[in-house]
């Protein structure tokens, strides 16, 4: 997602069908973690900290590091200069093909790992462990592979994160609402062995500008609804839809946590 369009998408006659816009964004591929088709459709508050560029310079004095939850590598590709030794690592099939073939021109290393418990790599192999929106944080491995004085370097979702529209198709979640507390991940790090060195917290406003932006979205992070199929939700997705063409576009949350923490020398 981008930067607010002055253009309202939903008045574009090309986007004015509910059946175009959910067969348009059924159709088009989710793999890698890009969210560039939503241009136009759906904007984003940005993190004031800018984790691509703090972790381009932690990269710069790096030596070894390792990516966990890569995604289609494409933020580890953006950095300009990678340390000598860079590994990554993705659980998804499709998204280890995309990384794979962003990453090895650069020279890094990418693993097919199922983003569980062990990593496959020996203790203290790494100066420098990143991961952007890890699906869960294991906080030991993550010690365990760090060498003593190594840093690990994350941003991770938020409690609630888009939970406007979460709970518009679930109804109330009350026990996801406790989920992915910074202080829950401060606590598991420093119980791993870490020290924590800063944490920080933003709320972003989210808007979804035409229901294609909805499927597309829903698609992609497929935690968010999981089961998410245009016609188990199609009755919802409809109402939605006449609710964004009346009262313009979906207004949401996200939530987003910066955490760096520093392995004992």
């Amino acid at each position: 997602m981008r930067s607010r369009s002055a253009q309202r998408p939903w008045e574009h006659p090309r986007m004015s069908s509910f059946d175009d816009l959910i067969a348009e964004a059924g159709a088009v591929s989710v793999d890698g973690w890009d969210f560039s088709w939503l241009d136009g459709r759906a904007t984003e508050e940005r993190p004031p900290w800018g984790y691509a560029r703090a972790m381009a310079e932690r990269m710069a004095r790096a030596t070894a590091a390792l990516d966990i939850q890569t995604g289609g590598g494409e933020v580890l590709a953006s950095v300009p200069a990678l340390p000598p030794l860079t590994v990554a690592t993705e659980g998804w099939p499709p998204n280890v093909a995309r990384a794979t073939a962003l990453l090895h021109p650069r020279g890094a290393v990418v693993v097919s790992d199922q983003d569980e418990p062990p990593l496959p790599f020996a203790d203290a192999a790494f100066d420098l462990v990143v991961s952007r929106h890890p699906v869960k944080a294991w906080w030991t491995e993550i010690t365990r592979v760090l060498r003593p004085g190594g840093t690990y370097f994350s941003q991770e979702v938020g409690p609630a994160s888009v939970f406007e529209l979460v709970e518009y198709f679930l109804g109330p979640q009350p026990d996801g609402r406790t989920a992915r507390d910074p202080e829950r991940a401060r606590a598991a790090a420093e119980a791993a062995g870490l020290d924590v060195v800063d944490l920080r917290t933003a709320a972003l406003r989210t808007e979804f500008h035409d229901i294609g932006a909805v499927v597309y979205f829903l698609r992609k992070v497929i935690w968010m609804v999981p089961g998410f199929t245009v016609d188990r939700y199609r009755d919802q997705l409809a109402a939605l839809h006449r609710r964004i063409e009346t009262e313009g576009p979906f207004v949401a949350t996200t939530t987003r946590f910066l955490i760096e923490a520093v392995k004992p020398a």
